[in-house]
């Protein structure tokens, strides 16, 4: 019986054993895993390969033309729609490259609900081809219930490869009534 106590007591400390060096290794690990954020970054840091500081860091934008200055003017028309169409402001000055935001404003002054589409144009017409939307509400048909009003944003950038001859740049949007939903049927 002592031999079976014995046997017992000597499993027990080796199963302590085996239990402290586990819990170690598992503190370890846990350890090297939040060691390896900033090991991380130091790395991608000193290979200059995505790199989340020098992101934060360095937020400018390398595609913008500093050096030149475009002046957008904004024109609003509307063809045969009752409708008060406008910019929030009639020109903007902007670099080429650079991202810009600006706003019309739309109002129903008809009744009824009235859908329409809206169509760009720009002045000269070769500046179309470096102009480049990314939100803008001509993309979809707009229905303005009867006396409604609402903003419109247009987000938009000028193409650094603009030709350097054009400093002006005419961006006029003409309304149309759409047949169907609150159009002519």
């Amino acid at each position: 019986m002592a031999e079976a106590a014995h046997g017992q007591d000597a499993r027990a400390v080796e199963n302590r054993r085996l239990l402290t060096r586990l819990s170690v290794v598992a503190v370890l690990m846990f350890g090297f895993g939040f060691a390896l954020v900033p090991f991380y970054e130091k790395i991608c840091l000193a290979l200059g390969v995505n790199s989340l500081v020098e992101r934060a860091d360095q937020a400018t934008n390398t595609q913008v033309d500093y050096s030149r200055t475009v002046t957008i003017e904004l024109d609003a028309n509307t063809h045969g729609l009752p409708w008060r169409f406008q910019p929030r402001t009639s020109h903007v000055a902007v670099h080429p490259g650079e991202l810009v935001h600006i706003e019309y404003e739309i109002a129903n002054v008809r009744g009824a609900s009235v859908t329409g589409q809206a169509v760009p144009s720009y002045g000269p017409a070769l500046a179309g081809q470096y102009f480049r939307k990314l939100e803008c509400f001509c993309f979809q048909p707009q229905t303005l219930a009867a006396g409604e009003t609402r903003v419109m944003p247009v987000t938009f950038l000028v193409d650094p490869a603009l030709p350097g001859d054009v400093n002006t740049i005419t961006l006029s949007y003409t309304f149309f009534e759409v047949a169907g939903k609150g159009g002519k049927s």
